[in-house]
């Protein structure tokens, strides 16, 4: 494949082969092809990443409106059975959105401090942590007050690969641009 510099010696050897015009057309798509690939490749990818976090969006809504409805009972045991329903939901909500979810179902979880647990999972050639906390206080104002509204949220921080990267090199060799993980979370009102 050409790189531009080349493209352009190549074409300035032959300028006499070509009219003044075609030359002309040729160097413009020469000079706009690579920011037509990146612009591309950019509204496919965003548009791929705002689509995840969408559906993210809705398993953790999903999550938390299920934890929400269980009794806290068993909050006091190490793996409480409740917990583990809200990570089988969220876990669920993703396959069948035929989201990879990196071995959620089999995924190691510990307390990691009060009421929040945290689901670590690696397989299917990814990771990441899903994280619910049962007693979440949310402050709100009743009267003048302020009361704690204890709510479930339910957190998921999933890796995306994204393809800019690869392209965005087209135009600056050399450059590395790494977005990272996709963040989402939703609260609940605890019905218990």
């Amino acid at each position: 494949m050409f790189s531009q510099d080349k493209l352009a010696a190549l074409l300035w050897r032959n300028r006499s082969a070509l009219r003044s015009t075609e030359a002309a057309a040729l160097m413009e798509f020469a000079v706009a092809l690579p920011l037509l690939v990146v612009l591309v490749v950019a509204i496919f990818d965003f548009g791929g990443a705002f689509n995840l976090k969408q559906e993210l969006n809705n398993a953790m809504r999903e999550g938390a409106r299920f934890g929400a409805a269980q009794p806290s009972n068993d909050l006091a045991l190490a793996q409480p059975p409740s917990v583990n329903a809200v990570r089988f939901v969220v876990d669920s909500y993703l396959q069948t959105a035929n989201i990879n979810d990196c071995g959620l179902s089999t995924a190691s979880w510990a307390l990691v401090s009060g009421y929040t647990w945290q689901f670590s999972a690696s397989g299917n050639g990814c990771s990441l942590t899903l994280v619910v906390n049962r007693e979440n206080p949310v402050p709100e104002v009743i009267g003048g007050s302020t009361v704690n509204i204890l709510c479930t949220t339910v957190n998921i921080s999933y890796p995306y690969q994204w393809h800019f990267n690869n392209v965005i090199q087209l135009l600056v060799p050399g450059a590395s641009y790494s977005l990272g993980n996709i963040p989402t979370d939703a609260t609940a009102v605890n019905m218990d």
